[in-house]
C-alpha cells in the first residue's frame, strides 16, 4: 500500500491533476475542497503528507496548516503549500504556521513527484 497524501485545493482541476500524478506514482490520495473539509477529514484519518492550496474559502492555507500543527494524529506531518503565490512574505507566513515546503503553480508534474519524495524521504 502506498504512502497516503491528501490534496487540499478548491480548484477540481488542480485536485484531479494532482490526484492523478501522485497515483501515476504509486500514493493514495484523499481530496478536499478547501481547509475546513480537509480539517473535518485529518480528524479521523491519519495521513503521510499534506498538499495544500493557500487561497482558498472557509479556511485558507494557512489556516489549515495551523490547524493541523494544533492536532494530535497529524502534527508531524509534512505539509507543502501549493499555491500561485511566490512573495516572501507569504513564504515566510506559511513557513511560521508550520508548513515544510512550498511549490508555486503552474508546476509540472516531475516536480511535485521530486519535491514529494524529497519530503516523504
Amino acid at each position: 500500500m502506498g504512502k497516503m497524501i491528501m490534496t487540499a485545493d478548491d480548484s477540481a482541476s488542480v485536485r484531479q491533476m494532482v490526484a492523478f500524478t501522485l497515483k501515476q506514482n504509486g500514493y493514495e490520495v484523499i481530496e478536499a475542497v478547501d481547509g475546513q473539509d480537509a480539517l473535518t477529514k485529518l480528524a479521523s484519518k491519519k495521513i503521510d503528507m499534506l498538499l495544500t492550496d493557500l487561497n482558498m474559502p472557509k479556511l485558507d492555507g494557512i489556516g489549515l496548516i495551523k490547524g493541523v500543527r494544533q492536532s494530535s494524529l497529524n502534527k508531524f506531518i509534512p505539509i507543502v503549500m501549493l499555491t500561485t503565490e511566490s512573495q516572501d512574505g507569504r513564504k515566510a507566513e506559511g513557513k511560521a504556521a508550520g508548513a515544510t515546503g512550498w511549490i508555486v503553480k503552474p508546476f509540472k508534474p516531475e516536480q511535485l513527484i521530486a519535491v514529494v519524495k524529497k519530503v516523504l524521504g
